[in-house]
């Protein structure tokens, strides 16, 4: 029969796997409780670092239906759920790990999809969400200016041509006047 504070951590994990848009898997062996109180704040709000049994995380993870991540759980084990925006947890997790070579990224997942370590490291290159939205946005409205100059262009060309053919019909009057 199962122990019920098993079953009920498991659940926990289980929850916080499906609440989660994202989560990285590290080995933490070597980190100090101060420097894993640091890490934690580095992460901010949006992302939330727990330290897990290998087993129970492994049923959870299946549980939760997260696949893929299996051969992550050996060793010492912490998981970083991220719910907010994934590309900051990733560069969080990644500078924190550049100036504490304890910490080491395993892999994770994103969306459902097991990611390696190296594509971590390729998400947390990315800029910010607000970021890459802002330079969509700016490339959208470029091209919407460039289309209002394109429409535009064939009126003034009309508007130029009709006062170039008034002057040039006014100064023919007034040659055959004079």
């Amino acid at each position: 029969m199962a122990n019920p504070e098993k079953v009920a951590a498991v659940a926990e994990i289980r929850e916080k796997f499906e609440s989660s848009s994202a989560a990285v898997v590290t080995a933490y062996t070597g980190l100090t409780v101060a420097q894993l109180k640091e890490l934690r704040r580095s992460l901010g709000t949006n992302a939330q670092y727990r330290v897990a049994k290998n087993t129970l995380t492994k049923i959870a993870a299946n549980e939760a239906g997260v696949t893929g991540l299996d051969e992550f759980f050996t060793g010492s084990t912490a998981v970083a759920f991220v719910t907010g925006d994934p590309v900051e947890a990733a560069k969080g997790l990644r500078d924190f790990a550049k100036s504490n070579p304890a910490l080491v990224i395993k892999g994770g997942f994103l969306e459902g999809k097991p990611l390696t370590a190296g594509e971590i490291e390729k998400l947390a290159d990315l800029e910010s969400r607000e970021v890459l939205l802002a330079k969509l946005a700016g490339g959208m409205k470029a091209s919407l200016a460039k289309a209002a100059a394109t429409f535009q262009a064939p009126l003034t060309k009309l508007v130029r041509t009709a006062d170039a053919l008034r002057e040039k019909t006014a100064q023919q009057e007034e040659t055959a006047s004079a």
